[in-house]
């Protein structure tokens, strides 16, 4: 399946809370906990609106993960922009469940690392997973990432403090791109 990966939009809202809706059971082990507004359109339409304030403050940058029909099959964000001396990002992603298995993932993966080391600019590229998820452990290190720690309690994760393995990619030296 190709797979594109496009700036998330306010006309998005309405699929994007069906899209929540029908992977609510799918995603509540990997996602922090959603208040009831989170999978309605006026959850998704605020945001959405954050989403656009966030990326015109150069904070976070949020995509939408489609099929060449424009169908969304998941989300992924570069999230918590570090500017100054330090140049990166968190990356964070999910696929709609029919999705999984499929190389999904990992292609609007590797598309994002192209926007952050591209457009963006940024030297390295950073990961928070939970220890046991195996599929996305995968997909960093189809790419690369380096595991580099462990980060006690760091999420509120399913209704509880997870620990979260630490990952890193830098970008690639001048060159080598």
């Amino acid at each position: 399946m190709p797979v594109r990966l496009r700036p998330a939009v306010l006309d998005d809202a309405e699929a994007l809370a069906a899209l929540a809706r029908s992977q609510r059971e799918h995603l509540a082990p990997w996602e922090p906990e959603r208040p009831a507004r989170w999978f309605t359109e006026a959850g998704q339409r605020e945001a959405l609106e954050q989403a656009e304030h966030d990326r015109a403050a150069d904070r976070s940058y949020a995509f939408l993960i489609t099929d060449a029909a424009g169908s969304i099959f998941g989300r992924l964000t570069l999230a918590s922009v570090v500017r100054g001396a330090g140049q990166f990002c968190s990356i964070g992603y999910w696929v709609a469940l029919e999705a999984t298995g499929r190389g999904v993932a990992a292609a609007a993966v590797g598309q994002a690392l192209q926007i952050a080391f591209g457009e963006l600019g940024l030297h390295r590229v950073q990961a928070e997973i939970l220890p046991h998820n195996h599929a996305s452990r995968r997909v960093l290190e189809h790419h690369g990432f380096q595991r580099y720690g462990l980060a006690p309690q760091y999420l509120r994760i399913a209704g509880r403090w997870q620990d979260h393995e630490l990952w890193q990619l830098l970008a690639p030296a001048e060159g080598q791109q």
